[in-house]
């Protein structure tokens, strides 16, 4: 019910067909085209993942941890663009983002034109087509097994590219981790959004790979779904 209320509300096409797509297992965000993420609206399709409350709390987190400082930031696996874009408004200040996926990347570049945001979008996988150095890391990449149960509604209508990764999931943070010492600053933070489940298992990647310290932190649900790393 609360989703018709959504579609009546927001929908400007035929309501009749659009409650129809609805029933048929197709989230409202898409019938309807766009999201509301931390007070902006971001434009989704089925080339990106929804926007989520949990990912607003990272970019919460992150720019109360960065907001009086002027740093290089990049958002690895941007979909649509909503950390970027959310964090260069917050800032005031130029943000990289990057995805492998063509179609994620033309959607980003209309939402930051809509929301006067300041980002250069990259074409690649994850660090891979960067050739500077950054302050901070953040990332939501695909972290699901893909032996994991998950809803249907989103395992039949988000794109599996933004959803699932080798390695029980974990296949991105580690290529991330791995590689990452040659593209940070000293003092550098890095912040994911994570199963929650993985903690313990990225807290060990971040070990192996770099001197840091590693803080997990809780969504609204108090399950694991945060790990902010400072880098030494």
């Amino acid at each position: 019910m609360e989703d018709i209320e959504y579609l009546k509300k927001y929908y400007n096409g035929n309501i009749d067909d659009a409650i129809k797509r609805l029933n048929a297992g197709e989230p409202v965000q898409y019938i309807v085209g766009n999201v509301d993420f931390y007070g902006n609206i971001f434009e989704v399709n089925k080339n990106v993942l929804i926007p989520r409350f949990e990912t607003e709390q990272l970019v919460s987190m992150v720019y109360e941890k960065i907001k009086n400082k002027n740093l290089k930031i990049v958002d690895l696996g941007t979909g649509s663009g909503c950390i970027a874009i959310t964090l260069s408004k917050l800032l005031k200040c130029k943000v990289d983002a990057v995805d492998i996926s063509k179609e994620a990347l033309e959607l980003a570049k209309n939402n930051a034109i809509n929301n006067k945001a300041d980002v250069n979008f990259y074409l690649g996988d994850m660090l891979e087509p960067l050739t500077g150095r950054y302050d901070v890391i953040i990332s939501n990449p695909p972290y699901i097994a893909y032996d994991e149960d998950i809803m249907e509604i989103v395992k039949n209508n988000e794109p599996h590219l933004a959803l699932y990764a080798d390695n029980n999931g974990l296949a991105c943070y580690e290529k991330i981790l791995s590689t990452c010492s040659d593209y940070l600053n000293d003092k550098a933070l890095i912040a994911f959004e994570i199963g929650q489940t993985q903690a313990d298992s990225i807290t060990a990647l971040a070990h192996k790979y770099l001197d840091c310290t590693v803080e997990v932190a809780k969504d609204l649900n108090g399950l694991d779904r945060f790990i902010i790393i400072e880098v030494k």
